[in-house]
């Protein structure tokens, strides 16, 4: 008699995968309940935060001044409200800047030129 373990066979290599793939399932439905409470525990943390400073809850800083504008009496809530943009607007050059940023800019490329050629 032959020692040592009996040989696989295709059908134990396929109930060990599955139970694998069992376990994995089951850890990451564990996450996602985990995840889930998480959630709703930040949320309910942020939503107290927001009652503290006078905000509705479940609004985003962003939206909420969209929101309050809407809100007010005889506004009407079916004009869409433009998302405020993230982008820093920058201020505008006056013609006077603009005009020596060109004179200065023309200059430096004459010099490039004749240093070039």
């Amino acid at each position: 008699m032959a020692r040592g373990r009996p040989p696989r066979t295709p059908e134990d290599v396929l109930i060990k995968s599955a139970e694998l793939i069992g376990w994995a399932l089951g850890g990451i439905e564990r996450e996602i309940l985990e995840t889930k409470n998480r959630l709703a525990a930040l949320t309910a943390q942020a939503n107290q935060l927001r009652s503290r400073i006078g905000r509705k809850p479940g609004r985003p800083p962003a939206a909420q001044s969209a929101v309050s504008s809407a809100d007010m009496p005889g506004a009407d809530d079916a004009t869409p409200q433009k998302p405020a943009s993230r982008r820093k607007r920058r201020r505008g050059m006056s013609p006077e800047a603009r005009k020596r940023m060109s004179e200065a800019m023309k200059k430096r490329w004459a010099e490039r030129k004749k240093n070039a050629g």
